[in-house]
């Protein structure tokens, strides 16, 4: 089952059932300074808070952006054991050391995949380089207001092949963790945007990832679709949430058609299934 976040009021209409993330009822949280509070505190979690009027947050020293008192911050793989808090309001601050639930991950054995995408060789070193760079300027958060005001979803069901934060183990050599989360599906199947957001990369032929889209969800949310065959929209496009942006694929380093994933705050890697929940029924493709 589902939860919603309950706003204030004059939230009511635009963000109800913003993220469906559980409710949080503790009182760590003194209503002086929050609302309401939904989410995990958790590797690959994110928290949501309606702040009350004039309050703002650090979050591990961090300032958090806001929209009419709306905040998300979220948590990567490795997150410590607790986080810091701090509320001010009007020259006072109140201080939480937030504990964060320990989380343990899988190990995934993957064979058969190209020689030359467990270990590049030295000619193709510099277009990785590049496109590094392009990857990391479409990850900078450029929406100060929340897009995601009808909530996440699915970007396509099927079978999942990989999880969020598994250890990945590509021909016997141990690479970096997997930061998404994998969906088995045909190939040519459509791929749709998780939530409202503004398009900020759109780009064919990825040495990694193949066709590669990121859209931008506003207050340092953003999420990515990796290996896709075709993209449908451009950089600059904005999206609403079901709007189709490609099909599932299998470029760059994969073994077979299948879309990965993936969802920022910042430079933090979410695990996308705490977003959204278990999937609904499968889609009519």
């Amino acid at each position: 089952m589902w939860l919603t976040f309950s706003f204030a009021s004059i939230f009511t209409g635009a963000f109800a059932g913003l993220l469906n993330l559980t409710p949080i009822d503790e009182n760590i949280f003194p209503q002086t300074y929050v609302q309401t509070v939904s989410g995990q505190f958790q590797p690959g979690g994110l928290v949501a808070m309606q702040l009350q009027k004039g309050v703002s947050l650090r979050v591990d020293g961090a300032e958090i952006k806001q929209d009419n008192g709306l905040i998300v911050f979220g948590f990567g793989r490795d997150a410590g054991e607790q986080t810091k808090l701090v509320f001010s309001k009007q020259g006072k601050q109140h201080i939480i050391h937030k504990p964060l639930l320990a989380r343990t991950y899988e190990t995934q054995y993957i064979e058969g995949v190209a020689p030359e995408y467990v270990t590049p060789p030295p000619a193709v070193l510099q277009r990785i380089k590049q496109e590094n760079a392009l990857k990391r300027a479409a990850r900078r958060g450029q929406l100060a207001k929340a897009q995601f005001t009808n909530g996440f979803q699915w970007p396509l069901t099927g079978r999942m092949s990989g999880v969020y934060g598994s250890q990945r183990i590509f021909n016997g050599q141990p690479r970096r963790p997997h930061f998404g989360v994998d969906i088995v599906a045909a190939k040519g199947t459509p791929v749709k945007s998780m939530a409202d957001g503004k398009v900020t990369l759109a780009q064919k032929n990825m040495y990694y990832e193949g066709g590669l889209v990121f859209i931008d969800h506003g207050l340092d949310i953003i999420s990515a679709y990796l290996h896709l065959s075709e993209i449908s929209v451009k950089r600059g496009d904005r999206v609403r949430a079901g709007d189709m942006i490609g099909r599932v694929g299998s470029g760059g380093r994969s073994t077979g058609a299948h879309l990965d994933w993936r969802v920022y705050w910042r430079d933090k890697h979410i695990d996308p299934v705490l977003l959204v929940g278990e999937q609904p029924a499968r889609d009519n493709q």
